[in-house]
């Protein structure tokens, strides 16, 4: 009823007559009367769902914080001044607002708000990141380095600049997904520029040797990138102990607002970049474009909220992964975890299952959000560029299953997902002639297949 009162008060206020009672309370979303709840059904894509699917999928994003979302509102209400505005107290809010968020996000990182330049996200941080540092220094320095298993846009980057003459060493990494320290420092060369290396894999969830890297750099005189998008806020990062020259981050990815990232970029020793935006010269003349302080206050917030929070975040996450890591592994053998089982972030929990095809488990698992670590779920049947770079065979990249762990998973939710894929994995091997032929004993690398 007060829903109602107040609904007819703002009309009086508008100068529209008051609906009658009875009109008020034909509109569902308005009556306080317990309706009978039904079992919602959902169809998306073709597949028919008991209401929405429990979110296991951390690492494509994750959900808003609610009190991100509570420091955004005022700014994208009431203080909708543009940043860049100089002559009135609308701009002169707005830009106070950003350099706070500037702030919150340098403080996540232990370095100076002078060093944080707000984008898009990690895509254009490590855009500008690459391109930038190549592209200034292209006259005496026409090399980088980056991995085999580095996100796609850094990939692609970095083959932009070898159409355009310049050098790329893609660095295998080991059967765990680490790189080799000594491959690194023997890549290096001094036409090098650029190291760039992802702090956290976003299939894998391993973890680099971040410090090792930054010394090798720092003692080699090369800059050092770290695509840390699914770190921060997450691991402990300290720029300056870890010699990091450049970092990209993304807002959606640590509980903040999607269309928000951030780069830092060392002052001391300086980085020079060039910028990969014209316009304005807002950003200190790096990235071109009005900045939208609302965002930029919601990525400050989420940081600020991750720094004081990462503890408890941490022991929560590793404690649902282990929940979940054992529960299904202490229930289905020919289970195996992808990427180094110590040296990993466990909010990412990569599984393939031996004699299972990933197409046919995703599909099971509809009540479950959850990712393929291969692409089966694009138009390409090929597996995971990062599991291959790994040394995982075919059929096992094929099978893999990335569970994201988060701040708000819920006991009950990792543990509907245990019993989930024990079930199907279970049903699909009982289908499959291979898991079969395998429990009777038959290794099926020695069968020599006939063509028909």
């Amino acid at each position: 009823m007060a829903l109602v009162r107040a609904g007819r008060a703002a009309l009086r206020l508008l100068g529209a007559p008051a609906a009658p009672a009875a009109a008020m309370g034909s509109f569902r979303t308005f009556t306080a009367q317990p309706e009978p709840v039904e079992e919602e059904t959902i169809e998306k894509k073709g597949v028919v769902m008991r209401g929405a699917p429990m979110y296991l999928d951390m690492q494509a994003t994750t959900p808003m914080d609610p009190r991100v979302v509570d420091a955004m509102l005022p700014f994208m209400t009431e203080q909708y001044g543009n940043p860049h505005s100089r002559t009135h107290l609308y701009g002169w809010e707005a830009e106070e607002a950003v350099e706070v968020a500037r702030g919150q996000v340098a403080s996540v990182i232990g370095a100076d708000a002078k060093e944080i330049i707000f984008t898009s996200g990690a895509t254009e941080s490590n855009n500008l990141a690459i391109k930038g540092v190549a592209q200034f220094y292209k006259d005496k320095k026409n090399h980088v380095i980056t991995t085999q298993t580095d996100h796609k846009c850094v990939l692609d980057s970095c083959r932009y600049l070898q159409q355009r003459g310049f050098e790329v060493t893609y660095l295998p990494v080991q059967k765990n997904g680490l790189i080799d320290l000594q491959q690194l420092a023997d890549a290096i060369r001094p036409e090098t520029s650029l190291v760039s290396v992802m702090a956290v894999n976003n299939e894998i969830g391993v973890v680099q040797p971040l410090a090792d890297i930054g010394a090798l750099c720092r003692e080699k005189k090369v800059f050092f990138h770290t695509d840390a998008a699914q770190a921060v806020g997450k691991i402990p990062i300290d720029v300056n102990q870890m010699n990091i020259d450049l970092l990209s981050i993304s807002g959606h990815k640590l509980y903040g607002p999607k269309g928000i990232g951030a780069i830092y970029i060392r002052r001391r020793p300086r980085v020079r970049l060039e910028a990969q935006m014209s316009g304005g010269g807002q950003e200190r003349g790096l990235r071109s474009g009005t900045v939208p302080h609302f965002l930029a206050v919601g990525l400050g917030a989420a940081c600020d909220i991750a720094r004081q929070e990462m503890g408890r975040d941490q022991q929560h996450i590793k404690r649902l992964s282990d929940r979940l890591y054992n529960g299904i592994t202490q229930q289905l053998e020919g289970v195996v975890l992808n990427g180094d089982p110590e040296a990993r972030y466990w909010g990412n929990v990569n599984l393939s299952f031996a004699y299972v095809e990933g197409e046919s488990l995703l599909m099971g698992l509809k009540d479950v959000a959850v990712s393929s670590g291969s692409a089966c779920t694009s138009a390409s049947l090929e597996p995971s560029y990062v599991l291959r770079a790994l040394g995982v065979e075919e059929d096992m990249a094929h099978t893999s299953i990335r569970f994201g762990i988060g701040r708000f998973t819920t006991e009950a939710e990792v543990d509907r997902a245990v019993e989930l894929t024990v079930q199907h994995v279970n049903k699909l091997r009982e289908m499959s002639p291979l898991w079969e032929m395998v429990q009777e004993g038959i290794d099926i690398k020695t069968i020599e297949w006939a063509q028909h």
